[in-house]
């Protein structure tokens, strides 16, 4: 199998040649490690792209303060004005465009991608080459996240517990946007669109069920049925605690999730997946297994998640993304363990 078939097999539960890995190059994670980590991620197998032109990010030296440490501020297309405080990191809104609903009659959000045109043409192009060999995800946007980045936080939960007009209409500007993501990436021909939104605490789903069906779901429902039509596949990405929401993932059509692994019972999670036919990108735990725990315990980990959501039969694949606060032996640890399944 070439490496995008296996990616393909893995999601619909069918056993691939290899279990896919799947390797992201953190900004964060190439300026803290440098060189030895950009080397070490040349040399690992990835399934879903070609790495070998990626290169050390170089971040601008008036984003540092006089002393040194990380500090830049700006504003995105959507008008929100942000503070960062770690390279490659996502930082802190600070000034939100629709803190006072009153500017909403008059807020106008970024134009989303195009579906079509010569940009589009090119972009089918470059997608059909990586496509001969590797599995392309293209991006699908957020409704909830982009809400609390447009209005503060406590806001939009009030709001949307209360069922206002005016929530409404902020959320139905960002699906606006999202679906035209949707159109874009089914026009470059992308094999799946990924959605991203942390529905979660650490010990249970952010809103009650019945809001969230009432809120999201028709919303998220809207987004996917063009791609569920076009026969693509729908990967959704939630931190947090969002096991009531598996079965709408189900519902909508979402073939794979990638889940925040330490708070599950992972046989369960599995069992629970593989019963809805939904994938799961398999995320070490970044936290206490990456900082603080030892290599061998690095290394005794990965076979037993890989065991415990048995991907030699599909179903799931391996995901690799190092952050800033990885104990360098660990990353050569978990590196070790993937480019082992290639052996």
């Amino acid at each position: 199998m070439l490496p995008r078939e296996c990616v393909a097999a893995a999601v619909d539960f069918k056993r691939p040649d290899m279990i896919p890995i799947q390797v992201f190059g953190s900004a964060a994670g190439l300026y803290e490690h440098g060189q030895k980590l950009l080397d070490l991620m040349k040399r690992c197998p990835n399934d879903f792209g070609d790495l070998s032109t990626l290169s050390l990010p170089k971040p601008p030296p008036e984003h540092f303060d006089a002393d040194g440490s990380y500090h830049h501020f700006d504003k995105d297309g959507w008008g929100v004005s942000w503070e960062f405080r770690i390279f490659g990191i996502w930082g802190h809104p600070y000034d939100e465009p629709l803190a006072d609903l009153g500017k909403l009659d008059t807020y106008r959000p970024p134009s989303p991608p195009p579906a079509s045109g010569p940009a589009v043409e090119e972009s089918r192009k470059n997608v059909a080459r990586h496509k001969e060999k590797h599995y392309f995800v293209g991006n699908g946007e957020m409704i909830w996240e982009r809400m609390h980045f447009l209005r503060p936080y406590e806001d939009c939960m009030v709001d949307i517990m209360m069922d206002t007009p005016e929530i409404n209409r902020i959320a139905d500007i960002i699906t606006d946007y999202a679906e035209g993501c949707v159109l874009h990436n089914l026009a470059i021909g992308a094999d799946a669109i990924q959605f991203g939104d942390d529905f979660g605490t650490q010990l249970a789903p952010i809103f009650p069920p019945e809001v969230w069906r009432r809120f999201f779901k028709p919303r998220y429902e809207r987004l996917c049925a063009p791609i569920r039509k076009a026969g693509k596949k729908i990967f959704f990405h939630s931190c947090g605690q969002i096991t009531p929401h598996l079965e709408d993932f189900a519902e909508l059509g979402v073939n794979a999730i990638w889940p925040q692994l330490p708070l599950y019972d992972q046989r369960e999670l599995a069992r629970r997946c593989r019963e809805l036919r939904i994938a799961v990108q398999l995320h070490p735990d970044r936290g206490d297994l990456m900082q603080r725990k030892t290599p061998q315990e690095v290394r005794e980990y990965i076979p037993r998640l890989l065991e415990n959501f048995d991907s030699a039969n599909g179903g799931s694949w391996l995901y690799l993304e190092v952050d800033p606060g990885f104990k360098w032996e660990n990353i050569q640890a978990l590196f070790d363990c993937a480019m082992d399944l290639r052996r």
